[in-house]
Protein backbone atom coordinates (compact mmCIF):
# COMPACT_ATOMS: atom_id res chain seq x y z
CA UNK A 1 0.00 0.00 0.00
CA UNK A 2 1.39 3.48 -0.89
CA UNK A 3 0.26 6.47 0.70
CA UNK A 4 0.12 9.88 -0.88
CA UNK A 5 0.76 12.90 1.92
CA UNK A 6 0.00 16.30 0.48
CA UNK A 7 0.94 19.60 2.84
CA UNK A 8 -2.73 21.13 3.37
CA UNK A 9 -2.72 25.85 3.81
CA UNK A 10 -2.99 25.16 7.31
CA UNK A 11 1.13 24.42 8.29
CA UNK A 12 -0.47 22.42 11.41
CA UNK A 13 -2.40 19.94 9.22
CA UNK A 14 -1.09 17.30 6.58
CA UNK A 15 -3.58 15.78 4.21
CA UNK A 16 -2.45 11.50 3.27
CA UNK A 17 -4.14 9.80 0.87
CA UNK A 18 -4.51 5.96 1.04
CA UNK A 19 -5.22 5.42 -2.28
CA UNK A 20 -8.90 4.00 -1.15
CA UNK A 21 -12.01 5.27 0.32
CA UNK A 22 -12.00 6.31 3.22
CA UNK A 23 -15.92 7.14 3.95
CA UNK A 24 -18.29 6.33 1.54
CA UNK A 25 -20.46 9.28 2.73
CA UNK A 26 -19.72 12.86 4.16
CA UNK A 27 -16.94 13.43 6.41
CA UNK A 28 -15.96 13.22 10.14
CA UNK A 29 -14.25 15.22 12.63
CA UNK A 30 -12.38 14.36 15.68
CA UNK A 31 -11.20 16.98 18.08
CA UNK A 32 -9.93 14.82 20.99
CA UNK A 33 -9.70 11.47 22.20
CA UNK A 34 -12.74 11.01 23.60
CA UNK A 35 -14.11 11.73 20.61
CA UNK A 36 -11.82 9.43 18.51
CA UNK A 37 -13.29 6.51 20.44
CA UNK A 38 -15.66 5.47 17.86
CA UNK A 39 -13.11 5.22 15.37
CA UNK A 40 -9.78 2.58 15.77
CA UNK A 41 -8.02 4.69 12.97
CA UNK A 42 -8.65 7.77 14.65
CA UNK A 43 -7.81 6.52 17.94
CA UNK A 44 -4.78 4.82 16.76
CA UNK A 45 -3.70 8.30 15.54
CA UNK A 46 -3.91 10.29 18.76
CA UNK A 47 -1.89 7.92 20.22
CA UNK A 48 0.65 9.34 18.16
CA UNK A 49 2.48 11.80 20.64
CA UNK A 50 1.37 15.33 19.17
CA UNK A 51 -1.76 14.44 17.14
CA UNK A 52 -4.14 16.65 18.28
CA UNK A 53 -6.86 16.30 15.28
CA UNK A 54 -8.29 13.46 12.78
CA UNK A 55 -10.35 14.32 9.94
CA UNK A 56 -11.97 11.42 7.68
CA UNK A 57 -13.06 12.74 4.11
CA UNK A 58 -13.98 10.76 1.19
CA UNK A 59 -10.76 9.44 -0.01
CA UNK A 60 -8.67 11.18 2.67
CA UNK A 61 -7.53 11.29 6.45
CA UNK A 62 -6.00 14.96 7.39
CA UNK A 63 -4.59 14.95 10.85
CA UNK A 64 -3.46 18.09 12.54
CA UNK A 65 -0.50 18.36 15.05
CA UNK A 66 0.05 20.26 18.36
CA UNK A 67 2.08 23.49 17.55
CA UNK A 68 5.40 22.40 19.30
CA UNK A 69 5.24 19.15 17.38
CA UNK A 70 7.47 18.00 14.16
CA UNK A 71 6.02 16.92 11.35
CA UNK A 72 9.49 15.24 10.61
CA UNK A 73 9.05 13.28 13.46
CA UNK A 74 5.06 12.38 13.64
CA UNK A 75 4.95 11.77 9.60
CA UNK A 76 6.51 8.32 9.66
CA UNK A 77 4.10 6.45 12.77
CA UNK A 78 0.70 9.03 11.27
CA UNK A 79 2.01 6.77 7.99
CA UNK A 80 2.12 3.41 9.98
CA UNK A 81 -0.70 3.76 11.83
CA UNK A 82 -3.40 4.88 8.34
CA UNK A 83 -0.98 1.79 6.52
CA UNK A 84 -1.86 -1.05 9.30
CA UNK A 85 -5.49 -0.07 9.94
CA UNK A 86 -6.12 -0.30 6.37
CA UNK A 87 -4.01 -3.36 5.66
CA UNK A 88 -5.50 -4.64 8.81
CA UNK A 89 -9.25 -4.62 7.58
CA UNK A 90 -10.69 -3.10 10.82
CA UNK A 91 -13.49 -1.46 10.28
CA UNK A 92 -13.34 2.65 10.33
CA UNK A 93 -16.01 2.83 13.19
CA UNK A 94 -17.09 0.65 16.05
CA UNK A 95 -20.07 -1.05 15.66
CA UNK A 96 -21.70 1.53 18.34
CA UNK A 97 -20.80 4.39 16.42
CA UNK A 98 -22.30 5.45 13.56
CA UNK A 99 -20.22 7.73 10.95
CA UNK A 100 -21.37 11.56 11.57
CA UNK A 101 -23.34 12.58 7.79
CA UNK A 102 -21.19 15.32 5.84
CA UNK A 103 -24.54 16.80 5.33
CA UNK A 104 -25.86 19.73 7.12
CA UNK A 105 -26.31 20.35 10.73
CA UNK A 106 -29.24 23.05 10.24
CA UNK A 107 -32.63 21.19 11.13
CA UNK A 108 -34.89 24.19 11.24
CA UNK A 109 -37.94 24.46 9.63
CA UNK A 110 -37.76 27.26 7.22
CA UNK A 111 -41.04 28.72 5.39
CA UNK A 112 -41.62 27.95 1.42
CA UNK A 113 -39.24 31.33 0.31
CA UNK A 114 -36.74 30.72 2.59
CA UNK A 115 -36.51 27.31 2.13
CA UNK A 116 -35.41 27.78 -1.71
CA UNK A 117 -32.80 29.90 -0.52
CA UNK A 118 -31.29 27.66 1.83
CA UNK A 119 -31.64 24.59 -0.75
CA UNK A 120 -29.74 27.05 -3.44
CA UNK A 121 -27.14 27.65 -0.60
CA UNK A 122 -26.63 24.22 0.07
CA UNK A 123 -26.86 23.15 -3.68
CA UNK A 124 -23.63 25.51 -4.51
CA UNK A 125 -21.84 24.16 -0.93
CA UNK A 126 -22.06 20.88 -2.50
CA UNK A 127 -21.31 21.27 -6.17
CA UNK A 128 -18.75 24.23 -6.00
CA UNK A 129 -17.27 24.75 -2.56
CA UNK A 130 -17.25 21.30 -0.71
CA UNK A 131 -15.11 19.59 -3.61
CA UNK A 132 -12.62 22.45 -3.69
CA UNK A 133 -12.35 22.74 0.22
CA UNK A 134 -11.80 18.88 -0.21
CA UNK A 135 -9.02 19.23 -2.18
CA UNK A 136 -7.24 21.03 0.79
CA UNK A 137 -8.15 18.39 3.16
CA UNK A 138 -11.20 19.80 4.59
CA UNK A 139 -14.97 20.10 4.54
CA UNK A 140 -17.30 23.06 5.17
CA UNK A 141 -20.64 22.68 6.46
CA UNK A 142 -23.88 24.69 6.50
CA UNK A 143 -24.72 25.01 9.82
CA UNK A 144 -28.10 27.82 9.77
CA UNK A 145 -29.46 30.75 7.73
CA UNK A 146 -30.62 34.23 9.01
CA UNK A 147 -33.22 35.50 6.47
CA UNK A 148 -33.81 38.23 8.19
CA UNK A 149 -30.30 39.63 8.07
CA UNK A 150 -29.00 37.09 5.08
CA UNK A 151 -26.00 35.79 7.07
CA UNK A 152 -25.20 32.28 6.52
CA UNK A 153 -23.90 30.25 9.29
CA UNK A 154 -20.81 27.59 7.99
CA UNK A 155 -18.83 25.02 9.90
CA UNK A 156 -15.33 24.62 8.91
CA UNK A 157 -14.01 21.10 9.38
CA UNK A 158 -10.59 19.19 8.54
CA UNK A 159 -7.56 21.26 7.38
CA UNK A 160 -9.79 24.10 7.32
CA UNK A 161 -10.72 24.45 10.98
CA UNK A 162 -8.13 26.60 12.42
CA UNK A 163 -6.09 27.44 9.28
CA UNK A 164 -5.11 30.71 8.99
CA UNK A 165 -6.56 31.41 5.38
CA UNK A 166 -9.21 29.75 6.40
CA UNK A 167 -11.04 33.49 6.86
CA UNK A 168 -9.94 34.86 3.82
CA UNK A 169 -11.69 31.64 2.02
CA UNK A 170 -14.70 31.59 3.87
CA UNK A 171 -15.16 35.80 3.12
CA UNK A 172 -12.94 36.15 -0.67
CA UNK A 173 -14.29 32.81 -1.58
CA UNK A 174 -16.95 31.62 -0.36
CA UNK A 175 -18.93 34.68 0.66
CA UNK A 176 -18.30 36.21 -2.99
CA UNK A 177 -19.93 32.95 -4.70
CA UNK A 178 -23.22 32.52 -2.03
CA UNK A 179 -23.68 36.44 -2.65
CA UNK A 180 -23.31 36.27 -6.58
CA UNK A 181 -25.49 33.35 -7.18
CA UNK A 182 -28.30 34.04 -3.99
CA UNK A 183 -28.62 38.00 -3.79
CA UNK A 184 -30.94 36.82 -0.56
CA UNK A 185 -27.05 36.50 1.04
CA UNK A 186 -25.18 39.23 2.67
CA UNK A 187 -22.66 37.64 4.49
CA UNK A 188 -21.50 34.57 5.81
CA UNK A 189 -19.92 33.86 9.22
CA UNK A 190 -17.93 30.72 10.90
CA UNK A 191 -19.30 28.92 13.74
CA UNK A 192 -17.21 27.13 15.93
Amino acid sequence: MFIQTEPTPNPEVLKFLPGQTVLAEGSRDFRSPLEAEASPLASDLFDIDGVDRVFFGNDFVTVGKAPDADWPHLKAPVLAAIMDHFASGRPLFTVAADAESGGHDDETVYDADTAQVVAEIKDLLDTRIRPAVAQDGGDILFNRFEPDTGVVWLHMRGACSGCPSSSATLKAGVENMLKHYVPEVTRVEQTL
